[in-house]
């Protein structure tokens, strides 16, 4: 199912040099930043890939890309500050300059979503290679059907992309509801509060004609497929990110192993039927 799209040895291992155009604050740990490679090519990846981010004295780390191909000549990566690489990246300007090398990985299958509704779900930071999607959908309307984003966060300081979301929310062509854990004392939030699994049953949507998309943690993973599956969705309808412990990128190390499959390669989006009954997946 790997959308091998870097498929020549210099992109496979070698970075490319990239030049940082902006840098915004999406949470007190995440920031988004906008890339441009300074080839002037552009990145060539599809909905849901990722790339390897390297920092000279710092290795590297897996980030997902957080914007659509459709949006030439830039890139957007959310990162949060979890590292020491990452926690370098934050201390990074506009001019600066990184590696990159990808993109890796399959990716949301597009002939597979096109001319069907969408139900897209994202807990936490999983917003970010979900945003590429959604971007996608935004650019390109009249290739699918009825759109619905579901996200969650745990408090609504840790929302990610704010801006995007009053889009989505206002949007005539899209349903966005939106949900945090908690409300702490002095935090002002006019939405749902509960977990993203509340959101789930008073949707009024077709398993038939429409294919889930679910990014977040493990624990939301389960809880969300129970739900999806109350609804009448089977397995093959739904599409899973599994972006964890990955680290080469192109299936050397081992790191990302799941039994027969390694993440980085034959993932990080399988369908559920790909993954059901695979130790650690989910």
């Amino acid at each position: 199912m790997a959308d091998h799209t870097a498929d020549n040895t210099s992109i496979l291992y070698s970075p490319r040099d990239a030049e940082i155009i902006s840098v915004s604050d999406l949470t007190p740990d995440e920031k988004l930043f906008s890339l441009r490679m300074k080839d002037g090519s552009d990145l060539h990846h599809l909905p849901g890939q990722f790339v390897q981010l390297s920092i000279l004295g710092f290795t590297e780390a897996p980030i997902s890309v957080a914007s659509s191909p459709t949006r030439k000549g830039l890139f957007d990566l959310a990162i949060r500050s979890a590292g020491t690489l990452t926690a370098e990246m934050h201390k990074k300007l506009p001019g600066d300059t990184v590696g990159i090398r990808g993109p890796f990985g399959s990716s949301f299958d597009l002939s597979l979503l096109k001319g069907k509704d969408l139900l897209l779900i994202s807990g936490g930071c999983g917003l970010a290679p979900l945003r590429s999607l959604i971007q996608y959908c935004q650019d390109r309307p009249r290739e699918f059907g009825r759109l619905e984003i579901i996200y969650g966060a745990r408090n609504p300081d840790m929302l990610l992309f704010k801006a995007d979301l009053a889009e989505w929310e206002s949007s005539a062509v899209f349903g966005c509801s939106i949900t945090v854990d908690d409300v702490r004392g002095g935090e002002c939030f006019e939405g749902s509060v509960g977990l993203i699994t509340t959101l789930i049953p008073g949707l009024d949507m077709n398993p038939h004609c429409t294919y889930a998309v679910v990014v977040g943690p493990p624990p939301m993973f389960r809880a969300v497929i129970v739900e999806l599956k109350k609804k009448g969705f089977t397995s093959e309808r739904i599409l899973l990110s599994l972006e964890r412990n990955m680290r080469c990128g192109v299936g050397k190390c081992g790191h990302c192993s799941l039994e027969h499959l390694q993440c980085c390669t034959d993932g990080p989006v399988f369908r559920l039927d790909q993954v059901e009954g695979v130790r650690g997946a989910l």
